[in-house]
């Protein structure tokens, strides 16, 4: 039986002419396989690094709507450490869902399980977002025992990108207090414009949600009216898909069922 030394075979392969078909693909393999690896661990090992810069990018930007909220950040600064609550929803009932960390709850994993989702049709799915979860968290600022404002999240298709935002309600439940994107890769110096404070601050006051609670929010170039909100000159589809997005989740299939089940629980 042949003597099988890995050093020989080793020192003879090293020992082949550089220009020789067997030695390239030998090296190119290798090369591939030790590249394949290295991305491999550093995918794994940065993934929880990623999933923090994230979550806390998105608190941040809570954070920086919140301050947007005109007397607001007076409310918080006087307000108990509880001032701020949140739950989780269950967007079918409309109800609390009780005993489970509303804080720790994963929107992107239940999206993508079957168990924790609904297929939507395609009629009803304006966000195009394919998989709604059934369970969304809510915020609500609280002061002298009753909320003062609401604040959900949801996303949505826009131009070339998943847009996710924030959108914080009054306490009437119709009407805007502050929208607030915090995740969004539309083209740049055009679409990435609904990210800019200037365009985030005209959904302001507007009124999304009529006294029947049907959402109504449209697209406009000059709005006139409460549910109309002006597009991003240049970036018509990437504002349509914020638009999308409000009357998405404040809508039947998104917080609709919450949002009137709260309003009658409102003083």
């Amino acid at each position: 039986m042949a003597d099988f030394n890995p050093v020989r075979l080793w020192r003879r392969f090293l020992a082949m002419p550089n220009d020789t078909s067997t030695k390239t693909f030998a090296v190119a393999f290798m090369v591939a396989s030790v590249s394949a690896v290295a991305v491999a661990v550093t995918a794994v090992t940065l993934r929880p690094l990623q999933a923090e810069n994230v979550a806390a990018g998105q608190a941040e930007r809570m954070q920086e709507m919140l301050a947007s909220v005109p007397g607001l950040a007076d409310l918080l600064a006087d307000a108990d450490a509880d001032a701020i609550e949140t739950r989780l929803v269950d967007l079918d009932t409309g109800e609390y869902v009780t005993g489970v960390d509303a804080g720790a709850h994963d929107v992107d994993a239940a999206a993508s399980d079957q168990q924790a989702s609904t297929a939507l049709q395609p009629a009803d799915d304006v966000a195009g977002i394919g998989n709604r979860p059934d369970r969304m968290p809510v915020h609500l600022v609280i002061e002298n025992g009753a909320p003062v404002l609401v604040i959900v999240q949801g996303y949505a298709s826009g131009y070339q990108s998943t847009i996710r935002a924030y959108i914080a309600l009054e306490s009437d439940l119709e009407t805007i207090a502050a929208i607030s994107i915090y995740d969004q890769a539309e083209t740049p110096g055009l679409g990435t414009r609904i990210a800019e404070p200037d365009w985030q601050e005209r959904w302001a006051g507007k009124r999304v949600i009529d006294e029947d609670g049907t959402v109504r929010v449209s697209l406009g170039e000059a709005p006139t009216g409460d549910f109309e909100i002006d597009g991003v000159t240049g970036a018509t589809r990437s504002s349509m898909g914020v638009v999308n997005l409000v009357n998405f989740w404040l809508g039947d299939h998104g917080y609709g069922p919450y949002l009137a089940r709260l309003r009658v629980q409102m003083p």
